[in-house]
């Protein structure tokens, strides 16, 4: 069984799984829908999807609004800075990020649930990240707020200016963002 902690924003979630070691190395479940279920309920992951990314490039902070998505992300190598800022008008942290480093090595995987924005920050030399989404991938949907928001405030541990996507750089403030009007904040 895998270890779950709630993290300090409604609806994030950190999974530690149970990684079995020997002389050959290890193994361990990456994902187990009876646990998952327990805790998502219907939440169904419909598309996966991977991205390679070179120290101090910065994604983020994307979000879907017509088709929010929850995802389940993962460190297959190396090292990154994982940030959600909840964007549910109704919740209590609304406006409110937290970020935690993920790596490979500890093989933990955070659940954000639909409603946040998400972005990470590139720290080893090299970073590949796994994500599982419940929403197809819509382009016409996707937002994006500024990564460096001065009313979110986010503390990214960066010691020169990251790498940006045009579509990244050129990103809405937090103020001027589409955010979602009527989610929960379970």
């Amino acid at each position: 069984m895998s270890q779950l902690t709630r993290l300090s924003l409604p609806g994030l979630l950190l999974w530690q799984p149970q990684v079995h070691t020997d002389p050959r190395g290890y193994f361990f479940e990456v994902n187990r829908n009876s646990e998952l279920q327990q805790v998502l309920g219907a939440t169904e992951f419909v598309q996966e999807s991977q991205s390679g990314s070179f120290q101090h490039v910065l994604r983020g902070m994307h979000y879907q609004l017509d088709r929010p998505q929850a995802k389940l992300v993962r460190v297959v190598a190396g090292r990154i800075f994982d940030v959600a800022v909840d964007l549910r008008r109704q919740s209590p942290s609304f406006g409110q990020w937290f970020g935690m480093e993920l790596c490979s090595e500890k093989k933990q995987q955070l659940f954000i649930p639909a409603g946040f924005a998400h972005g990470f920050l590139t720290l080893s030399s090299y970073a590949e990240v796994i994500y599982k989404t419940d929403q197809y991938y819509d382009p016409a949907s996707e937002r994006a707020i500024r990564w460096d928001d001065p009313q979110l405030a986010i503390q990214w541990p960066l010691n020169r200016a990251p790498i940006l996507s045009a579509k990244d750089a050129n990103a809405t403030s937090f103020a001027n963002a589409e955010v979602f009007l009527t989610m929960g904040s379970e």
